[in-house]
Parts: structure tokens; sequence; C-alpha cells
């Protein structure tokens, strides 16, 4: 795969050891398919974290409904109300 974005990056010599013994022992070809792979990972951890978040979002939202704490109005109104809150909170952070 030819390099589109070519980047330098400095090891530790702890990591450009294990990069090394990951090409050696033909787990990967060369060093960028194991930044490549560490890159993924990353990203892929990034995601199921931000799902989490979501998730545990969501739960606390139904619990809330539980006791009685929704919102009752017009679903556009009170949608636009709760995204302009959520609005607020971001930009004071």
């Amino acid at each position: 795969m030819p390099a589109s974005h070519a980047r330098n990056v400095a090891l530790t010599p702890q990591l450009s050891r294990f990069v090394d013994e990951l090409v050696a022992a033909g787990t990967y070809n060369n060093a960028s398919e194991v930044v490549r792979d560490g890159l993924r990972e990353l990203q892929r951890r990034k995601h199921a974290d931000q799902l989490t978040e979501i998730r545990a979002r969501i739960g606390a939202g139904l619990d809330q409904l539980d006791r009685g704490e929704g919102r009752s109005g017009e679903p556009a109104a009170v949608l636009g109300g709760i995204l302009e809150e959520a609005k607020l909170r971001h930009r004071d952070r």
C-alpha cells in the first residue's frame, strides 16, 4: 500500500523493539502495518467508549422517566429545549 500521508514517528527504544519483534515474527510485514493496526485499535476503543457513554446517558434518562422526572409538551419543543441546554453546557465546559 503506497503511503498517501507519510509521517515520521519517534518511538521509545522499547516500542521500537516491540515493532521489530512483531515484524520478525511475521505478524506484520513492516513497521507501517504495526502502527496502522495500533491506530485502528485506538479508533475502535474511542468508538467503544463513546458508545458506552451514550448507553449510560440513555439508561440515566430511562431511570429519570421511571421516577416521573420526564418532560411533557410538544415533542419538537421539548427536544429543542433539551438540545439548547446541551449546547449551553458544552459551551460552558
